[in-house]
């Protein structure tokens, strides 16, 4: 059906769109990466059955944007929690996903 076909398009969203929904979506403003993925997948079926390739677009945006920071490892000692840099939060907030560079 037509909505099932809408359903698993490629939603309309950057890497760093998808990112930040899933970090705002935590109501500690922090996720893992795991929990990163599964945020996409759960909520853009689209990536479910799509292979590593995707999810190599989330690392690679993850560490090589200055929006999104490190904040601590994770309890279990693997890897970290990510979270969205304080500059960048109110524009994510209001659904403005553009990429803006910080300065150091």
């Amino acid at each position: 059906s037509v909505d099932e076909a809408r359903f698993l398009e490629k939603p309309p969203l950057s890497y760093i769109a998808l990112i930040a929904k899933a970090i705002l979506s935590s109501p500690t403003n922090k996720l893992n990466l795991a929990a990163i993925y599964k945020y996409i997948e759960d909520n853009f079926p689209f990536y479910r059955n799509k292979g590593q390739g995707w999810r190599n677009s989330v690392r690679h945006n993850l560490s090589l944007n200055d929006c999104f920071i490190k904040v601590g490892r994770c309890e279990d000692g693997k890897g970290n929690y990510w979270s969205i840099h304080p500059s960048n939060l109110n524009d994510f907030v209001h659904g403005d996903f553009r990429q803006h560079r910080r300065s150091r």
